[in-house]
């Protein structure tokens, strides 16, 4: 089972929502109710969130646990990659379930289980008969509050972990988002990606001890939200979860994680890729954290797929039409902290590099002169709105859904307030937005360019330098 989940792991969720956009509460009304389920929410004394959601679908049921932890939290120098790490060690085992016997119990339940880690948040998620539940409440507790491993075991996961980033080093991705946050960030622990840095991660099997303490820092009650969807009794759920849970002890760090100073001018790298690969360019300007009570993620979300979308004239232009670049999509989705606002086109060509920054920048340019379209402005919230419910289906859609909201806003309404925040973005947002952020020095510029290509490029050049020569 795939237990990782570095940034691209959470480009379904871009892909989801890109068009999805959040705004700040004004004087205007407030748009209607938009999620379509009842949401309980309860709080255990001991900070643990319980939020519950009953979904007709007989005999089924989501169960994701959201601990507010990521690689933002890795704050000690050469500790990157702890978050990433302690998801694959939330499975090593208790006293009361040794390793491997928790999986046996769920499979034998007929649960799908999984997890994943992202910047801000780790999940785990389980999937399947309503029948097994109490069960599943047990070993979840069990492992939140118990975890333990020895020594040995911890360092064996640690180097199937440098075999995992080693894995994921033979694709472009991960170096070109390496380079893009080493070049965009310079304090904030958003310089390094979800895996962490390559050295911190081959010095990992020597952290034992610090493991433990990374577990007691973020694995805490109120740290952690449950998100649980299906077919279930309420009273009886909650009264399990209450005696399995409600003994269970500790407080989040208060860890103050490092400011990200202003960038003062344009900062360019260029990646050189040894292996088969198109040529990639990445634009990425600095924005604001995601907020419920501003506008600013919402406006960032309706800018992805005002600029990139599928709709968007740089779509149809570049990959459409002149067949320029393979695709452009935009990294953005929300963040805890300000993070990136980014555009990655993938060309079919080396020689078609200028000619596409020349188009991109020209769409900025257009957007901060005010030619903004505000029919497909309207037409992309309505999009996400019709798109969103579309897509909760199912109890692992909807708890899905929520848990990546919440393990970003840290608020069980946070999915409902997206969706009403989106509702009230003006195309003007756009263009402030814009004129605010989308500036020279606050811009950074990421080429990746294939061996091959600059092979090619030079041949040319020299050969052009000879024939003029003679």
């Amino acid at each position: 089972m795939t237990r990782t989940g570095v940034r691209v792991a959470l480009l379904s969720l871009v892909v989801a929502t890109s068009a999805m956009a959040r705004s700040a509460p004004s004087s205007a009304k407030k748009p209607e109710r938009i999620f379509p389920y009842e949401l309980k929410v309860s709080t255990l004394p001991n900070g643990l969130t319980v939020v519950r959601v009953p979904f007709h679908s007989p005999g089924l049921v989501a169960y994701y646990s959201v601990a507010r932890v990521g690689s933002r939290n890795e704050v000690e120098p050469k500790h990157t990659g702890f978050a990433h790490f302690f998801e694959h060690m939330m499975f090593k085992g208790t006293a009361a379930h040794p390793e491997g016997s928790r999986e046996k119990i769920l499979a034998k339940g007929g649960f799908d289980d999984n997890a994943y880690t992202t910047d801000d948040f780790t999940t785990y998620h389980s999937y399947g008969p309503s029948s097994a539940l109490k069960e599943l409440v047990e070993v979840e507790a069990d492992r939140f509050k118990n975890l333990s491993y020895s020594e040995p075991s911890f360092q064996t996961e640690a180097k199937a972990v440098l075999g995992e980033y080693h894995k994921n080093a033979a694709r472009p991705e991960l170096k070109l988002e390496e380079t893009l946050l080493s070049t965009a960030f310079t304090k904030h622990t958003y310089q390094h990606t979800t895996l962490g840095f390559y050295d911190d991660i081959k010095a990992m099997p020597g952290y034992y001890e610090y493991s433990k303490e990374f577990f007691r820092r973020w694995y805490t009650p109120d740290n952690v939200v449950l998100v649980i969807v299906g077919d279930f009794d309420d009273a009886q759920l909650m009264g399990w979860i209450a005696k399995n849970y409600g003994d269970w002890k500790g407080h989040k760090a208060d860890v103050k994680i490092p400011a990200e100073p202003s960038q003062g001018e344009l900062c360019a790298a260029t990646l050189p890729w040894e292996g088969p690969a198109l040529p990639r360019l990445m634009l990425a300007w600095h924005t604001p954290a995601a907020r419920l009570d501003t506008r600013d993620a919402a406006i960032q979300e309706v800018l992805a797929a005002y600029l990139v979308g599928p709709t968007s004239e740089l779509h149809k232009e570049l990959v459409l039409d002149r067949q320029l670049l393979e695709s452009i999509t935009s990294w953005y989705y929300p963040h805890r902290d300000p993070n990136l606002f980014t555009i990655d086109a993938t060309l079919k060509d080396e020689k078609n590099r200028e000619a596409a920054l020349d188009r991109i920048n020209k769409a900025i340019r257009d957007l901060v002169s005010n030619r903004v379209d505000g029919k497909r402005v309207e037409a992309i919230k309505s999009n996400a709105r019709y798109g969103i419910l579309m897509n909760l289906e199912s109890p692992d859609d909807v708890a899905g859904q929520l848990a990546q909201f919440i393990g970003v806003y840290g608020d069980p309404m946070a999915l409902e307030k997206h969706l009403q925040n989106i509702a009230m973005v003006k195309p003007q947002d756009l263009v402030q937005f814009a004129r605010r952020y989308f500036i020279a020095r606050n811009r950074t510029e990421i080429s990746l360019v294939p061996v091959a290509a600059k092979k090619d490029g030079a041949a040319k050049e020299d050969a052009a330098k000879e024939g003029g020569a003679q």
